[in-house]
């Protein structure tokens, strides 16, 4: 099983060139006019307090705090939280970012209207966990938001990631049925919007599950 010092690691190092992958770096016009509008579409107007788990180097979160949110961004690499809160101090955006377990986000008994996670629970080592701590972090009736798939690792990274990872429980990432069942229990209600015929938020065709799911609590 991995462990949490050799995750910080793994995403520290891949910090530096994380934002030249098209639907990372959301550097293309059509790649982040496309994620902004899925954002708008999930999001109610605001202002709403966000949190965004596992927020890398902060290319969602601006798009919120850009919307008028109020938003926190977690991650457990600190060189993603130093281009994440850089990213948004150059484009004149506010939010709070913290170094920490995604999973558990060190944000003390705060609640939030929306929590987002995108491509992250294939890396987390009790995944099941960590939904029920998403869910207790939102207020009545808030939002929680998935961005998920079932991927080809294979040219997602050049590096192999952290020894042990074939152990995770959901590693190369889950399938939007077997998601929607873990979550069931914990929600009122959630949808499931297929994401992968949309080449733009992925700057190109993609051939792999790709989904949103959409919960309310």
């Amino acid at each position: 099983m991995t462990d949490s010092a050799a995750i910080a690691a793994y995403w520290n190092a891949a910090a530096p060139a994380f934002d030249d992958e098209p639907d990372h770096g959301l550097r293309a016009a059509p790649t982040r006019e496309a994620w902004a509008g899925l954002l708008a579409s999930w999001v109610p107007p605001g202002p709403a307090d966000v949190l965004d788990v596992g927020c890398g180097t902060g290319s969602l979160s601006a798009l919120l705090a850009a919307a008028g949110h109020r938003v926190t961004g977690v991650d457990l690499a600190p060189r993603m939280v130093e281009l994440a809160r850089a990213k948004l101090t150059a484009a004149g955006l506010a939010g709070r970012f913290l170094v920490g377990d995604a999973a558990a986000p060190p944000t003390g008994d705060r609640r939030f209207d929306v929590l987002l996670s995108r491509h992250l629970v294939w890396t987390l080592p009790d995944p099941r966990a960590a939904l029920r701590e998403w869910t207790g972090r939102l207020r009545p009736g808030g939002i929680l938001i998935l961005v998920e798939g079932r991927w080809r690792e294979a040219g997602r990274s050049a590096a192999p990631y952290v020894a042990g990872a074939e152990a995770l429980p959901w590693h190369g990432g889950i399938a939007a049925d077997d998601l929607a069942a873990e979550l069931r229990p914990l929600v009122t209600g959630l949808r499931v919007e297929d994401l992968g015929d949309h080449a733009d938020l992925w700057g190109g065709p993609v051939t792999d599950e790709r989904y949103a799911l959409i919960a309310r609590v």
